[in-house]
C-alpha cells in the first residue's frame, strides 16, 4: 500500500510541475524594406534567415504584394520548401508569419496610402490563447526628423523646433496615434479574455524612453526631452517594450534599428537626412498579458549605422544577431524571447 501511495504521490507532483511548465516563445519584428526588392537577393536572404533563426512569430513591416503576388504565401511556401511550416495570411503593407496554426485574422487599421497598417492574427500555445499584432505606421510627419532640420513630411532642410511641445504638434499631424488608439481598443478584448498580447512594427516614431536626460545631447536630439506619444500610450495602456524592459539603461544600449549599414546598397539611399545622425530606434515588440516575461533580447542585423551619410559601427553594448548572407533591408530588426 505505501508503494502505491508513494507512485501516486510522485504522479501528482509531476503532473503539478508539469502543468506549471511555461512556455517559451521567439518574436522577430523586421522591416523588410519592400520585400527586400531593392536589394539584389534580398527575398531569398528573408527567406534564408528565418529559416536559420526560426522564430515563432514574424512581424513584417514594408509588405508590397508586387505584381499582383502574394508575400505571405510565397513566403510561407519558400519556407516549406526548406523544411519550415510556416502559417500567414494575404496582408499589403505589413505581414504576420506564424508556427502555429492561424485561429482568426483580421485588418485591424486598414492600409490608406502612406498612413499605416496593423493586422492580428490569434492562436493558441497550449491553452493559452494569443493574440499577435503587426504594425507599420504612418511614416509621413516622422517630427524626429524636423528635430534635425529636415522637414518630416518633404525631408527638405528647414529650421528645428527648438522645443518638445512643438515637436508633438508637428508629429500629431500623422495618423500614427490614430493607429494606435485602434490596436489599444482591440486589445483590450484579448488582455479582458486572458490573451497574451504582443505588437511588433516600425512605429516610424521614437520611444519616450529613449528621447531623456541622458541622451538629450546625444544623436542631433539638440538638448529636446521629447515624450512620444504611440509609446507614452502603450505604457499608460500598460504594455511593454521588450528591448527596453530588458535593456533599460538607454545610453549603453541604445538599440538602434534605422538607418541600418549595408554593403549592398549606395549610401544615398540609406539616409533621409544626409548631414544629420538620425539614429533612431524604431522598430519595436511590445506585449502585455498575465504572467509574460522578456527572457532574452537582441537586435539582428548588420552591427552598424548611419551618422551623416557615413557608416558607422554601432557604439553600444547591444547584442547583435548578425546576418547570415545578404542584407535584405535599411532597417534591423528585433529579436525578444518571452515566457508566460
Amino acid at each position: 500500500m505505501r508503494r502505491i501511495h508513494s507512485v501516486l504521490l510522485s504522479f501528482f507532483i509531476a503532473t503539478s510541475i508539469s502543468a506549471r511548465k511555461s512556455t517559451e516563445v521567439t518574436v522577430l519584428q523586421w522591416n523588410v524594406w519592400q520585400e527586400g526588392s531593392v536589394v539584389p537577393g534580398g527575398f531569398e536572404a528573408i527567406v534564408d534567415e528565418i529559416a536559420r533563426l526560426r522564430p515563432d512569430f514574424v512581424t513584417f513591416s514594408e509588405v508590397r504584394n508586387y505584381n499582383n503576388t502574394d508575400f505571405s504565401q510565397r513566403i510561407t511556401e519558400a519556407l516549406k520548401q526548406r523544411g519550415e511550416t510556416y502559417y500567414g495570411f494575404y496582408s499589403y503593407d505589413s505581414g504576420l508569419l506564424s508556427r502555429y496554426p492561424i485561429e482568426e485574422n483580421i485588418t485591424v487599421f486598414p492600409e490608406n496610402k502612406d498612413h499605416g497598417s496593423i493586422y492580428k492574427l490569434t492562436t493558441r500555445i497550449g491553452k493559452r490563447p494569443v493574440s499577435v499584432y503587426t504594425a507599420h505606421l504612418d511614416y509621413q510627419d516622422c517630427a524626429y526628423y524636423d528635430v534635425r532640420g529636415y522637414d518630416g513630411n518633404t525631408w527638405k532642410p528647414t529650421t528645428p523646433p527648438s522645443d518638445a511641445a512643438t515637436v508633438i504638434a508637428l508629429s500629431d499631424r500623422s495618423w500614427r496615434d490614430n493607429a494606435i488608439d485602434i490596436f489599444l481598443n482591440e486589445a483590450r478584448h484579448d488582455i479582458a479574455d486572458g490573451h497574451v498580447v504582443i505588437i511588433g512594427g516600425d512605429f516610424n516614431e521614437p520611444s519616450h524612453q529613449d528621447w531623456i536626460c541622458a541622451t538629450a545631447q546625444l544623436y542631433d536630439h539638440r538638448g529636446l526631452v521629447v515624450p512620444w506619444t504611440v509609446t507614452t500610450k502603450l505604457a499608460e495602456s500598460g504594455f511593454h517594450d521588450a528591448y527596453r524592459t530588458f535593456f533599460p539603461d538607454v545610453v549603453k544600449y541604445p538599440g538602434f534599428t534605422y538607418p541600418s549599414a549595408n554593403p549592398l546598397v549606395d549610401i544615398s539611399r540609406l539616409t533621409w537626412a544626409p548631414e544629420a545622425d538620425e539614429r533612431e530606434r524604431i522598430d519595436y515588440v511590445w506585449f502585455k498579458g498575465e504572467g509574460v516575461s522578456v527572457v532574452d533580447a537582441k537586435i539582428f542585423g548588420p552591427d552598424s549605422s548611419i551618422c551623416r551619410s557615413q557608416v558607422v559601427k554601432d557604439d553600444s553594448s547591444d547584442p547583435f544577431i548578425t546576418p547570415s548572407g545578404v542584407w535584405p533591408t535599411d532597417h534591423k530588426g528585433v529579436w525578444i524571447k518571452l515566457r508566460f
